[in-house]
């Protein structure tokens, strides 16, 4: 397919990452020689994509509500497809999961969508909140709504992405809260592939094997797996498609 341009922006500042730190930091040498401190949104391990010394690129927002103005978007990769850049905010892929839907991206997998809540509190406890809360149109012939959970997807073995790089007890939890709303409602998890390197999407079972078993246990459930690719440049990110998953990461 041919990649659509999803989302536009100015263009990213380039530069060199010299260390990540306190999880939420990053220093960063720009090619004017200065050092600017930038705001990571990816807290977690960043498996495969956090290297000192490589390029990244940053977006610049000042701002008197802003600790920081600097804040680490991409970084550059080098995998067995060659170089790629990357999407580290983790704050971004709900919204371009988001883009994808409004722009009727996925309406072939979820049908026509009459509205779209954020952040709905659901769960057996009330505790927990979904990403996107889907309401179908009219004329779809599964009228039930649609709980959608979003994973931002950046790990990688050979041409597969993987998630989660970490083990997450918050992820585990969506896997149970997305099964228990079957069958009265449909229950979507969309790894968001922030790369367009990947040919298949997998559950990391060497970081957290529990997640795949849960994973698993999900997809037998009824649980829909939807994993979306998008290409990340410097003024634009593309929609690349959805790839295909398998149900562990050793697949053959």
């Amino acid at each position: 397919m041919i990649a659509k341009t999803l989302k536009t922006f100015s263009s990213l500042t380039e530069g060199i990452l010299l260390k990540r730190y306190k999880r939420f930091l990053a220093d960063v040498e720009l090619e004017s020689g200065e050092v600017v401190t930038a705001h990571c949104a990816n807290t977690g391990p960043m498996s495969g994509v956090l290297h000192p010394g490589g390029l990244v690129r940053l977006s610049f927002v000042p701002s008197p509500s802003r600790k920081l103005s600097w804040s680490w978007e991409q970084a550059l990769v080098t995998s067995e497809q060659g170089d790629c850049w990357v999407g580290v905010n983790t704050s971004l892929a709900n919204k371009l999961v988001l883009l994808a839907i409004e722009a009727g991206l996925l309406d072939e997998k979820l049908g026509q969508i009459e509205d779209i809540r954020k952040e709905v509190v659901y769960g057996v406890e009330k505790k927990s909140r979904i990403d996107l809360l889907l309401t179908p149109q009219a004329c779809n012939l599964d009228k039930r709504k649609i709980f959608l959970e979003v994973k931002n997807t950046t790990w990688s073995k050979g041409d597969k992405a993987l998630f989660p790089d970490t083990i997450t007890k918050r992820g585990q939890k969506h896997l149970k809260e997305l099964i228990n709303e079957i069958p009265s409602s449909r229950a979507v998890l969309v790894p968001c592939i922030s790369r367009n390197d990947m040919k298949v999407f997998a559950p990391g079972d060497s970081a957290d094997s529990e997640y795949g078993d849960l994973f698993r246990l999900a997809v037998n459930k009824g649980v829909e797996i939807l994993p979306c690719s998008f290409g990340f440049f410097k003024n634009h990110i593309t929609w690349e498609g959805l790839l295909p998953f398998e149900l562990s990461e050793n697949s053959d």
